[in-house]
């Protein structure tokens, strides 16, 4: 108890991650929102480009639009040809890749600071001279097919969570999987991609993260010399989209070839809207830690090691995005168990924390722990321009990361106890359950040859 009360006051007294270097931001005449975020530990730069454009923007019969873009993104430009923009930064001696999510879609390239207006000279060519060629799409696409068969098709627990969130979200663009349908992808076109690619990949839509060892006004220049010629587009209006309010609990069960059963539910939960005067989305995090922090945390140490009604348990929520939120519970039973044990189990938890909420001693624990996990993070340049860019496309600024510890620091064990109460109810969850069929006869899928973002 020393050592973690002693860690609590350490973090009080810590200045934020987000502060120990300058960080400035332009915004050039064409609409690009330009961040740099000084850190001169090493000699290094993290360039990070994000589109405020993922699967939530896009419209039925193209769903996975936005992934696929993201790999044609790849295949060249008039004056980079397919392949050559990763053998570029390579052999300046960095790394590059790319990443789809519901809420936005990222480039970056990492590598030597003097090496950063190559990355920046790459990806300008690119947010405005993309070649999609209808051959490169052909066979990219293929690509793509085989990435969601491997990675979601033949991965049991994702097809669950993939079935809870078409399930969980009846009206909200979020039902849809990221790396799309299969039936979508099958019929998806080039001139899917490039409409994607017009609608949405313009400088007014995007936001350039720098992190590293540079200075603010070089980057400044660098960025105005390489995207300021690209010209603004108008952006299509982005109407609400609001999910109802849910009534009544909800089911899905997914049957397919597993070694074992599992259990995931999700309960409707707010996410930040206003950094500095919200405070269920902090309690929300708290929450989460308390119930999944460590190995001594509540569901691991009452399912696993006492009632051992769970080999595994969990607990996750998310409070930046752009849409809804969804607070996470999972398990998978234990030999002789079954969902429905594992879910009255986790149910008999979460009902004792609303009736008797937690310590202060747990309090102090579990904060002492949520908040290390955001400190060391931003410990890496990378995870820096990651928060920077999350809250930005977010439509939160990043300046709010500096309020983000200090409103985990005040969530109290009454704030706790509350948000439990008010968001872990029947009325806001989905469960979804695998049943698991006999593996005899089935082959895994093996990793997709080219895909680049396969992590």
């Amino acid at each position: 108890m020393l050592l973690r009360a002693s860690l609590v006051v350490l973090l009080a007294h810590m200045p934020s991650a987000m502060a120990g270097g300058n960080m400035e931001e332009r915004v050039l005449p064409n609409g690009l929102k330009v961040i740099v975020k000084e850190d001169h530990r090493a000699p290094v730069a993290v360039s990070q480009l994000w589109y405020k454009a993922g699967s939530m923007d896009e419209f039925n019969g193209t769903t996975g639009v936005a992934h696929v873009l993201e790999h044609m993104m790849f295949k060249g430009t008039p004056r980079v040809p397919a392949g050559r923009f990763t053998k570029l930064i390579a052999a300046a001696g960095g790394r590059d890749n790319a990443f789809t999510a519901q809420d936005y879609t990222t480039y970056f390239q990492q590598l030597q600071k003097s090496r950063l207006p190559l990355a920046l000279k790459l990806e300008a060519d690119r947010m405005q001279n993309l070649s999609l060629s209808k051959a490169e799409f052909g066979k990219e696409i293929k690509v793509v097919m085989e990435e969601r068969r491997w990675r979601t098709d033949d991965k049991p627990q994702s097809l669950v969570y993939e079935g809870m969130m078409a399930t969980a979200f009846q009206e909200h663009p979020y039902r849809r999987p990221v790396i799309g349908w299969m039936n979508d992808l099958e019929h998806m076109t080039a001139a899917d991609a490039r409409a994607w690619y017009r609608r949405w990949y313009a400088p007014n839509n995007a936001v350039l993260v720098v992190v590293g060892d540079v200075q603010p006004a070089q980057v400044f220049k660098l960025a105005a010399d390489y995207f300021g010629k690209i010209k603004a587009r108008p952006l299509p209006v982005r109407k609400p989209q609001a999910e109802p309010p849910q009534e009544g609990i909800r089911r899905v069960e997914v049957k397919v070839p597993a070694k074992l059963p599992y259990l995931l539910m999700g309960y409707h939960a707010p996410v930040l809207r206003n950094p500095a005067q919200d405070w269920e989305p902090y309690a929300l995090e708290v929450l989460a830690g308390v119930l999944d922090g460590n190995g001594s945390a509540r569901l691991n140490q009452a399912l696993v090691r006492e009632s051992r009604v769970a080999s595994e348990v969990g607990a996750g929520y998310d409070d930046v995005a752009r849409g809804p939120g969804m607070f996470l519970l999972e398990g998978t039973p234990s030999e002789g168990k079954t969902v429905r044990d594992v879910e009255a189990a986790l149910r008999e938890q979460v009902e004792k924390l609303k009736r008797d909420g937690i310590t202060p001693e747990e309090l102090q624990r579990v904060k002492a722990q949520v908040i290390a996990a955001q400190v060391y993070q931003r410990d890496s340049m990378f995870y820096q321009g990651m928060l920077i860019g999350q809250y930005e496309i977010s439509g939160l600024s990043y300046q709010a990361l500096d309020t983000r510890l200090e409103r985990l620091k005040a969530v109290s064990a009454e704030q706790v106890r509350e948000v439990a109460g008010k968001y872990l109810k029947d009325d806001n969850l989905t469960v979804a359950t695998l049943d698991p069929q006999p593996l005899e006869g089935h082959t895994p899928v093996a990793p997709p040859k080219g895909a680049r973002d396969v992590r």
